[in-house]
């Protein structure tokens, strides 16, 4: 009994399918042709768009890398210019301290 209810379902649920495909298709607003080209110029709307953000994105990214490597850059010279007087300081400090014990 229950596979005649389970048959007799989905003859329904086929009967409704092809019913809804009839009714789409009358009531269509264009012809297949016109329905297809909307669609395909939506698709090329869509991947000009995508391209133009994928662009941005990378423009962005090319920025924030030069904008990193900017930073590395005055990073390491602040580091060389203390290095370097750091250098030079112990240098005078190591000489006088030489020349006091030379007197």
């Amino acid at each position: 009994m229950s596979d005649h209810e389970g048959g007799n379902s989905f003859v329904w649920f086929l009967a409704g399918l092809g019913l809804g495909a009839l009714v789409g298709v009358l009531y269509a607003p264009r012809a297949g042709s016109e329905t297809r080209d909307a669609l395909r110029s939506r698709a090329e709307e869509g991947r000009d768009y995508v391209k133009s953000r994928a662009r941005d994105a990378r423009d962005q990214a090319s920025d924030w890398v030069d904008r990193g490597r900017d930073l590395v850059n005055q990073q390491k010279d602040q580091f060389r210019a203390a290095y370097e007087a750091g250098r030079q300081a112990y240098q005078e400090a190591t000489t006088e301290s030489g020349a006091s014990k030379n007197l």
